[in-house]
């Protein structure tokens, strides 16, 4: 190409105000939340990176589709319209409608996990871990060490560690219900994860005969990464090498929040007929009729379009620049992040960005807040706060402290992007007068979300 500037590739037809705030109102704002940034109410943030999940812009076929939504109790036209697009991509025999990915993580979970079962991830994320602990069921996380390593450059960082897993395997066989691999790797800072790697993950699993899963959530973004890295997928359509991806596996989970370019949404697809069986008699008693399974006909209709949207190679070419973006301009800044880029968010190192906060002071969390103070920026710490409470109480510092900009799919423009990143620049000249904060109240699971927090002395960053 004559020109190396990547567009957005869309035209921006509706749009919706963002109300300007100040720094002082932010650092009220934060204080009546207990300083957790869940609670803080969209209104207030001027840049909102707390997930990518259901938080996306539609389409104009998207929206053309919801016009179309069949809402009829049992047997809707939108259920097939959804059923074909899944299996279109998986090649799963049964597709059940979610009203989101944790729901398809529990009925999952409800079927498969017994009191003291492991269940083998790369690594699992802060849902799926609770579902399985939910069950009395150990969540064991099993990725590569350069996983760990924020600052190593590795193609495929997300990987699961193949030989520790056989190592697993031959130790616990009896206590493991199924393999989980989560595409990309969202706790280890959105990292992709080979075609190789699944293979090998696969032929293990099949060769034990245990069933394996995919958490494929980001599946289209993990399928670009390996056409872009890995020999022998340069030529072949994201669609194509997710169809393999999914190929290998025996079923998966999907939040259709994410790569499914829906607010709502998300399935379970599977292949084995008594384990499907079993799973739709749970979605019925928790979600709603196997044809609805939670949704609405109009949200089946948006993501049978978006799933395939997801997988456009030159929205993929954008979306995965836009962080490769930030992250050049963090490290020409010396700020410490997950490197390489990965592929729905930027994670900044906070473990070694702020080492004068101790770990038991939340670093993480001390940076999200203190990026909202300054900027307005609203972000999603993934460290002790979120994967410290263990389930018999106690706590233990997270081997990895980050701070997650998650961004949504076709919301922000390049100008908000140069704004996050004039953001992080001040607030790496004054990092060290960000202070830690400490925890006041907490739920006994999944606390991230409802916790209060408190400055440990005077406020979170002094400016």
């Amino acid at each position: 190409m004559r020109f190396t500037t990547i567009i957005e590739p869309f035209r921006i037809k509706t749009v919706e105000p963002i109300r300007q705030t100040t720094e002082a109102e932010r650092e009220a704002a934060i204080r009546a939340a207990h300083y957790n940034v869940f609670q803080l109410k969209a209104e207030d943030v001027l840049i909102d990176l707390l997930t990518d999940s259901g938080t996306g812009a539609m389409s104009v076929y998207q929206w053309a589709g919801m016009m179309r939504g069949d809402e009829s109790y049992a047997g809707a036209r939108s259920f097939y319209a959804f059923e074909s697009t899944v299996r279109e991509i998986t090649s799963f025999t049964h597709v059940i409608p979610t009203h989101q990915g944790r729901a398809a993580e529990h009925i999952l979970a409800r079927a498969m996990v017994t009191d003291g079962a492991i269940v083998p991830n790369n690594t699992h994320f802060d849902t799926t871990r609770a579902n399985i602990e939910h069950r009395r069921g150990v969540a064991l996380n099993v990725p590569i060490h350069e996983g760990h390593e924020p600052a190593t450059i590795h193609p495929f960082k997300g990987n699961m560690d193949v030989d520790a897993l056989r190592g697993v395997l031959d130790r616990e066989r009896a206590r493991i219900p199924f393999v989980m691999i989560t595409v990309t790797n969202n706790s280890e800072g959105g990292q992709p994860v080979s075609m190789a790697n699944v293979r090998a993950v696969s032929a293990l699993c099949r060769e034990r005969g245990i069933p394996f899963f995919i958490d494929a959530c980001r599946f289209a973004e993990n399928a670009w990464f390996i056409k872009q890295r890995e020999p022998g997928y340069a030529d072949r359509t994201p669609m194509e090498i997710a169809q393999e991806m999914f190929r290998l596996a025996d079923g998966c989970t999907m939040s259709a929040k994410k790569d499914g370019m829906a607010n709502i949404g998300g399935f379970l697809a599977l292949n084995d007929d008594a384990l499907a069986r079993k799973c739709r008699d749970s979605l019925i008693l928790t979600e709603g009729f196997p044809t609805y399974g939670g949704l609405a006909g109009y949200d089946l209709e948006a993501i049978a379009v978006g799933l395939k949207e997801a997988l456009d190679e030159d929205y993929l070419r954008y979306r995965i620049r836009t962080v490769e973006y930030l992250s050049e301009r963090m490290s020409a800044a010396g700020i410490p992040t997950v490197r390489p880029a990965g592929g729905h968010a930027l994670y900044l190192d906070a473990k070694a960005w702020l080492s004068h906060i101790p770990q038991r002071e939340y670093p993480g969390w001390a940076l999200s807040v203190a990026l909202y103070i300054v900027g307005g920026i609203r972000a999603c710490e993934i460290g002790s706060v979120m994967f410290g409470l263990q389930p018999d109480g106690s706590e233990k510092v997270s081997d990895l402290e980050l701070v997650r900009l998650a961004f949504p799919r076709r919301v922000y423009t390049q100008s908000h992007m140069d704004y996050v990143c004039e953001v992080l620049l001040y607030l790496n000249s004054v990092a060290s007068k960000i202070r830690g904060v400490k925890i006041v109240e907490q739920p006994p699971a999944l606390r991230h979300f409802t916790a209060k927090f408190a400055p440990v002395a005077g406020r979170v960053i002094e400016v």
